[in-house]
């Protein structure tokens, strides 16, 4: 990024290249990494990244930025420049803020939505106005208000930004005194008595340690040159040291190149590989670290130390002071006792909350058991149902293919032969008392026509 939309990053938009230390006792890498930009940990962080990105393509708009000073971006003038970007860069702005506000809507509802709110519909021009990030009145198009929210959003945010980190470190460090102490309570005596020592053994291995330069000082800072920029300490020279750890040529330390001159002293105190030393304490005194320093020598407060500041606090006396560094080990706790109680408290309502939820939970799936036995039974009684059904059809197409039968049980045909045969019989009777017709005659007239009778009325 250049210079001037690094201007831009001081109000926190804060999309910085996260970097370390130039070891000069190693040898150059071969081929040069492509820059990581660290995460603001905001929750539009990927909508700011891009709107700086399509923003910087802009030639127009990356010259205002060099110009401009820090009041120019805090007051929204540099928001005006807008109007005069190109419309390639408009129309991608107008797309990236149409997915910001596509997936507003989507955590919109699925707040909603874990909430169980039952909502018919959902005014989301009026749900919306919780961001403050964006124009919620327009949702299509990127205009100069929507990039003058960003700023000030951003800027506001991030200020408590550090804030938000010390009181995340002071819940953790109470979380974990609470787990010991309930730990201890489920020991008895002799077992409680022989942990405590454990706990303060540790304490006191991980208390002695190298002396800890003050962040900032000289004598902290030409540690860093020679160990890790491999240079003689008798030459150590203020200005070569700034041009070395500005890392991506910009003309400032930001935050991230400020807090990688610190991990030398951060190692004298904690290793990860040994038990008595937490990482999350290491990161809470590296914050501790870069507050000091910002508060020393970021006269402006922009979140960044220019060359300028940088060499008038190695005029100060503070910079040549050799007090050694208060550890978190040194201070005092980062919470009260009555602090510790609250939180404790609101632990044992969490946890009642979670019984409640569970038994529910509970009551619920045995519901769900018993609905599923009854439907088990159903299933079962709707297969036999089935079952017998088809094997009723099967006798009935059984019955319906057998000959008729008549009353006494007889083969109905059987009747039927019996009927034609006493009227052929009464025909040949009566045909017999003809004297003219001799009897072989009447036979075979009457014999050819029985088949064709029978074969009429069966």
């Amino acid at each position: 990024m250049t210079g001037g939309f690094k201007g831009l990053l001081l109000l926190s938009l804060c999309l910085l290249v996260w970097t370390v230390p130039i070891d000069r006792k190693q040898d150059p890498p071969q081929e040069e990494k492509p820059e990581e930009n660290a995460d603001t940990g905001l929750y539009y962080d990927r909508y700011l990244r891009e709107v700086i990105e399509v923003l910087e393509t802009d030639p127009h708009f990356r010259e205002k930025l060099q110009s401009a000073n820090t009041d120019d971006i805090k007051n929204g003038r540099l928001s005006k420049e807008l109007d005069l970007v190109g419309h390639h860069v408009r129309t991608r702005l107008d797309e990236l803020k149409r997915q910001e506000v596509s997936r507003l809507r989507m955590l919109l509802k699925a707040k909603l939505d874990s909430t169980n709110a039952q909502s018919v519909q959902m005014d989301h021009a009026s749900l919306l106005k919780q961001f403050e990030h964006l124009d919620p009145h327009n949702q299509n198009t990127f205009e100069a208000k929507d990039l003058e929210l960003l700023i000030a959003t951003a800027t506001k945010d991030l200020e408590n930004y550090d804030a938000e980190r010390h009181e995340e470190f002071k819940r953790y460090e109470m979380l974990k005194e609470h787990e010991r102490r309930e730990y201890l309570k489920s020991l008895d005596q002799e077992k409680r008595e022989k942990e405590e020592k454990r706990i303060e053994e540790l304490k006191e291995k991980h208390r002695k340690h190298p002396k800890v330069n003050a962040p900032g000082s000289v004598d902290q800072l030409r540690e860093v040159w020679e160990e890790t920029d491999g240079l003689d300490p008798q030459e150590f020279n203020p200005k070569t040291f700034f041009k070395l750890h500005d890392t991506n040529g910009d003309g400032v330390l930001d935050e991230q190149e400020l807090e990688a001159l610190f991990t030398k002293e951060l190692e004298k105190v904690y290793d990860p590989k040994n038990e008595e030393d937490d990482m999350m304490e290491m990161e809470e005194e590296r914050l501790r670290m870069r507050e000091h320093v910002m508060q020393n020598v970021d006269i402006n407060h922009d979140r960044l130390v220019s060359l300028e500041e940088f060499l008038k606090s190695t005029e100060k006396k503070e910079f040549k002071d050799q007090k050694e560094w208060e550890t978190l080990d040194d201070t005092k706790p980062v919470y009260t006792e009555e602090e510790l109680q609250r939180f404790e408290a609101e632990l044992r309502d969490k946890e009642v909350e979670l019984g409640r939820r569970a038994e529910k939970l509970r009551q619920e799936q045995e519901l769900l058991k018993e609905r599923s036995k009854a439907l088990e039974v159903q299933k079962r009684e709707y297969q036999q149902a089935v079952i017998e059904m088809s094997q009723k059809q099967k006798e009935q197409q059984a019955v319906n293919r057998q000959p008729p039968s008549g009353p006494n049980g007889e083969l109905q045909f059987q009747q039927e032969i019996q009927k034609l045969a006493n009227e052929d019989s009464q025909v040949l009777t009566g045909l017999e008392g003809d004297a003219a017709a001799p009897k072989d005659t009447l036979t075979n007239t009457m014999l050819p026509l029985l088949p064709w009778r029978l074969a009429v009325h069966g």
